[in-house]
């Protein structure tokens, strides 16, 4: 049994967003962290290796660079990884990316009790497209959304969550599921993690890697193969500042309150 976990490494946006003069993201000035919904697939990976001895195998699209990421996440107890990194890969939108990354992982193969897992979306782009395009490019059962998941003899079952509850869905492996913040609590690296992750595998594949799988073709991968593109990316203007309304009669304060929205026509 394998979980093949599907990563990306993407600029903090807790912090200033540089934005280029043609308003584009300068990703290059910013410093990187691994997806935090991508954390929670890896997390999630770990729990049924730790329940069934599986193995965890990495995937993310990216630089060179994003072997760092990597690492760290091998030293949380993952076993291996593949880094998809090609001037051919670039500029690729959710389309595109979900080509290459089905592609590879139909290239290191998917057996029939193997589970795909993904974050529900990268906060680089919050689309929540590649895990589900992933899915219907691999022909597999898809799953989003998992705040809760459990697994049993060949069988995967999620609680699927909604805006007003969940839903419980089940779904026979080999099966892709995306994943939410609240599945669970990601776990630190470990000093012993720390230690063996550089003797863990990381295998670089190529479009020359890939070309000859039946997913993948120069046409539909890379900025060319790409239907949809970024015409701007832009930081919001800041917000005004808030007023505070005080008073010791609640009854002026509301009058108040609905005064200044009735002037805002608001009201």
């Amino acid at each position: 049994m394998k979980i093949l976990v599907c990563v990306k490494q993407v600029p903090d946006t807790s912090g200033k967003v540089a934005v280029n003069e043609d308003g584009t993201l300068n990703r290059a000035s910013m410093p990187v962290i691994t997806n935090p919904d991508d954390k929670n697939a890896v997390e999630a990976a770990l729990k049924l290796k730790d329940a069934y001895g599986c193995k965890v195998i990495l995937v993310t699209m990216g630089p060179m660079a994003a072997e760092s990421m990597l690492r760290e996440l091998l030293a949380m107890g993952a076993d291996e990884a593949y880094l998809l990194s090609d001037r051919a890969f670039g500029g690729s939108d959710t389309f595109a990316t979900s080509q290459v990354i089905a592609a590879a992982l139909h290239h290191i193969g998917i057996d029939q009790d193997d589970i795909v897992i993904c974050g529900r979306q990268a906060i680089d782009g919050d689309t929540a497209q590649v895990g589900p395009q992933i899915a219907e490019k691999l022909d597999l059962p898809q799953i989003t959304y998992a705040g809760a998941m459990t697994y049993e003899n060949g069988t995967v079952r999620v609680q699927r969550m909604l805006e007003d509850g969940y839903m419980t869905i089940e779904a026979d492996t080999p099966c892709l599921v995306t994943c939410i913040k609240e599945l669970n609590e990601p776990r630190y690296m470990t000093i012993s993690g720390i230690y063996d992750c550089f003797a863990k595998p990381i295998t670089v594949l190529t479009y020359d890697d890939l070309k000859d799988e039946p997913l993948i073709d120069v046409s539909t991968i890379g900025l060319k193969g790409s239907p949809t593109n970024i015409a701007k990316s832009f930081t919001p203007p800041p917000k005004g500042a808030g007023v505070m309304l005080e008073g010791a009669d609640d009854t002026a304060v509301v009058s108040d309150l609905v005064s200044r929205l009735t002037e805002k026509h608001v009201l």
